[in-house]
């Protein structure tokens, strides 16, 4: 343990010299600032802007292809310029915040409420169905991803500490995962500025919705084929590639008691940054988190959900810092999610209690597979946004239709199961409960 602290401790002082300098990179892309307009010119196509960071006005010339009418003043956005024969050209103008009306509060709770559902239950933070629902509800893409892994680690936090206390986290295995996804994190956050720097809020949308389909399609499918398979056994098995990674004997080797695994500590590094890396990108992480302790390093999945809410509690400190100093955080969306899912991954993390370990996975593995086709239908639309294709807005129109009730099918079908196994789980406890009683009075 003493060992364990020192480590510890040696990363807080690397975080502590490096994190200012890290954070200092943090601003917005250079081609692409948040302020707001305060005037517009019609007739000479030009606008006052004003940057949020130097609050300095300067007349900006719009493309061709904005309309002057349809900028509305005062309202803060993001701006992405273009240059034009040497003169810096706004190209896009997206709204930095959505409307908020009854029916969307009411969307965001119901959201919120069962992402953290999801979050206690199965460990991956929800999030997979979080970004994608903001971004149907009308945030940018990158402001969903900022949004999300900023409500992420309080949330996290409060999953982690009632996991800890029904005996299923790792702090160990927690520790060194986060350790890498730290890593992952900075390298993912270069990334979408470099994205935004270069295509603007359409091209982050367009990568955004692009690897959450890739990687919800297979590591969805992964993992619900594996639950249909175990449904029947008696236990978890711990998979193949696991145990054949468990017997490389490469120093230093890491004892993780509560996952009962002894395994490289190279293994696990991979496993962290594609955690941090897609948390930063696309603010989820968990659902190749929980996968990867579960199919790379070996531990049980249950383990491995609970876990995870302790590196999404690390990483999601940290990327909330970096998000926040690029100005992208909405934070009545993080208020607002927050305050549903709180309630909510205590009701998750309470079900684990009366569940399988395959029903952990059937329940990740469903899910994933109906919110795929939800942003996959959207990538079409953002395509047009780009110019890459065109489309008709009638087809856009009913892509976007697809998309909604797509992501409405996940959140039912994922509070349906876990709401029936919850309450299958508890009968069951309180027969044996009674059945105990009824043996020890005979």
């Amino acid at each position: 343990m003493k060992k364990w602290l020192v480590i510890l401790l040696a990363a807080l002082f690397i975080l502590t010299v490096f994190a200012p300098a890290a954070l200092a990179e943090s601003a917005p892309p250079d081609n692409f600032k948040i302020g707001s307009f305060t005037q517009v010119n019609a007739p000479s196509h030009t606008a006052t802007f004003v940057p949020s960071d130097t609050g300095v006005a300067t007349e900006v010339t719009l493309d061709e292809s904005l309309k002057p009418e349809d900028i509305k003043l005062d309202d803060k956005v993001m701006v992405s310029f273009s240059n034009n024969n040497g003169t810096e050209v706004v190209s896009e103008i997206t709204a930095m915040f959505l409307g908020l009306t009854r029916d969307k509060l009411i969307a965001l709770l119901v959201v919120g409420l069962v992402g953290g559902l999801l979050s206690g239950f199965i460990g991956s933070g929800g999030a997979f169905v979080l970004t994608p629902a903001m971004m149907s509800l009308g945030a940018p893409g990158a402001v969903a991803v900022a949004s999300n892994m900023c409500h992420k680690f309080p949330k996290a936090m409060v999953g982690a500490y009632k996991r800890f206390r029904y005996g299923q986290v790792d702090i160990k295995l927690g520790l060194v995962i986060a350790g890498s996804s730290i890593v992952g994190v900075q390298v993912g956050f270069q990334i979408q500025k470099w994205i935004l720097d270069t295509w603007g809020s359409a091209g982050s949308d367009l990568y955004v919705s692009f690897v959450f389909v890739i990687i919800l399609v297979v590591v969805g499918g992964i993992v619900f084929k594996d639950a249909m398979g175990s449904k029947d056994a008696a236990e978890a098995k711990t998979p193949k590639l696991a145990l054949r990674l468990q017997k490389i004997k490469l120093p230093p080797m890491i004892h993780f008691k509560k996952a009962d695994v002894v395994i490289s500590a190279w293994v696990t590094l991979p496993v962290g940054f594609a955690t941090g890396l897609l948390a930063a990108t696309i603010a989820v992480g968990g659902f190749v988190g929980v996968p990867g302790m579960v199919y790379v390093v070996g531990a049980t999945a249950m383990v491995a959900s609970a876990t995870e809410l302790l590196v999404a509690f690390v990483m999601g400190m940290w990327g909330s810092a970096q998000w926040a100093l690029a100005g992208l955080v909405d934070i009545r969306l993080v208020l607002i999610i927050l305050a549903a899912s709180l309630f909510g991954v205590q009701l998750g993390a309470l079900g684990t209690t009366y569940v399988k370990d395959h029903t952990i996975k059937l329940v990740m593995g469903t899910v994933m597979l109906i919110v795929a086709v939800s942003r996959g239908v959207k990538v079409p639309v953002y395509m047009d946004h780009l110019g890459i294709i065109s489309i008709d807005k009638s087809l856009a129109g009913v892509l976007d239709t697809i998309s909604f009730w797509a992501l409405i099918a996940a959140l039912l079908v994922a509070g349906g199961i876990i709401t029936a196994a919850m309450i299958k789980g508890i009968v069951r406890a309180r027969v044996d409960e009674r059945e105990v009683t009824a043996a020890g009075n005979a």
